[in-house]
């Protein structure tokens, strides 16, 4: 069986684009579709230790950029802008520095933020992605979307995925029940998943409990564990 997914670029994803990204042999990194703004493409949520949650935003220079897919959108700099960089590892820094595991990892973040100047934020988004792949020890063949010249749009992008990897089952989101059209899939042998994530509840160190968070929220609390606690009660590759 191959089971292919995909997903846009994510900055510091949040645990449902690991999970998705566990059942998969082959998964693409779709930097050829249009950015949105305000979206998770550039933006992700951490939570300080009083249970105040905190928006950490990659600023982008649309007018800038070649053309509004991902892949072309620039990195905005300059301009008597505040150091986003400096700024994103100060809040993971004040949100985390006591968490058990921040030291284990800290030095990648510091690589990404002190150590780089990042012109694109697909490259940004790659970067934590494999690093984030990793660590939760996943190792599913990643396609760069962009290479692959698609020609589709929505379930037909979907499917075309599925057909130039051979896939027996598409793995998509609940929110794949709006547009795909499952009949066009089963009229070429392949099934679709929609993934339904049941995301997991861990120590936050406080009450109640904060989902839907930046992956870097369970990595730094739990550590080695994190894999675990991630895909704990959801649908497992072998369930496929």
């Amino acid at each position: 069986m191959t089971v292919v997914s995909g997903h846009q670029p994510a900055y510091l994803p949040w645990l449902g684009l690991l999970h998705k990204t566990s059942l998969c042999d082959v998964f693409v990194f779709m930097d050829d579709v249009q950015f949105l703004d305000r979206d998770f493409i550039h933006r992700n949520r951490v939570m300080a230790p009083d249970g105040k949650v905190f928006w950490l935003t990659v600023p982008v220079a649309r007018k800038e950029s070649e053309s509004p897919r991902i892949k072309d959108i620039r990195i905005a700099e300059g301009g008597g802008r505040p150091d986003w960089r400096k700024a994103h590892w100060l809040t993971l820094q004040s949100c985390y520095g006591k968490t058990p595991f921040f030291r284990e990892y800290a030095p990648f973040f510091q690589w990404l933020y002190l150590e780089n100047r990042w012109e694109r934020l697909a490259d940004l988004n790659r970067a934590i992605f494999d690093q984030a792949l990793e660590w939760f020890g996943l190792s599913p063949r990643v396609v760069t979307g962009s290479e692959q010249n698609f020609q589709g749009r929505k379930s037909d992008l979907v499917l075309e995925h599925g057909l130039r990897f051979g896939a027996d089952t598409v793995v998509t989101g609940a929110m794949g029940r709006d547009y795909i059209r499952c009949g066009d899939f089963e009229a070429r042998g392949i099934r679709v998943v929609f993934q339904d994530y049941v995301h997991p509840v861990y120590d936050q160190g406080r009450k109640p409990f904060t989902p839907r968070l930046s992956f870097v929220d369970l990595l730094f609390r739990r550590g080695p564990e994190s894999a675990a606690v991630c895909l704990s009660g959801n649908l497992s590759r072998s369930a496929l």
